[in-house]
């Protein structure tokens, strides 16, 4: 189960924190990913973490968004900076054990959070 906390309201220029904490998956190696979708289009992928630390980002991002990993609280975050109002949509988390690349195809991930508003205004 992936569980989504974070997320919210910020204007343009502004920072927000998504946190996704897993349950009940715990077969290593993974890959840990975020998508976004705003209303009429299909999830886009934003950012991608492996279990051994290897991350990916889309170029829409890079540079301002930054995919961690937090082995305690068996969670992974998100920290957006510098936000924009192309950025606002709903962000999910998603999860696949696998030995293979990690994927930016939403299609990939057989487990998904139950998304996370993100609005950000001019």
């Amino acid at each position: 189960q992936l569980a989504l906390s974070g997320g919210g309201s910020v204007q343009a220029g502004g920072s927000l924190r998504l946190s996704c904490v897993i349950t009940g998956l715990t077969y290593r190696p993974y890959c840990m990913a975020w998508f976004r979708q705003v209303p009429g289009k299909g999830r886009e992928w934003v950012a991608y973490r492996r279990s051994d630390g290897t991350t990916a980002y889309a170029e829409s991002v890079k540079g301002r968004f930054t995919i961690s990993g937090d082995n305690a609280k068996n969670a992974l975050n998100l920290h957006m900076n510098s936000l924009k109002p192309e950025d606002t949509a709903l962000f999910y988390c998603a999860r696949r054990s696998s030995t293979q690349a990690c994927s930016s195809n939403s299609w990939w991930y057989p487990y998904w959070g139950q998304g996370t508003q993100v609005t950000v205004s001019a």
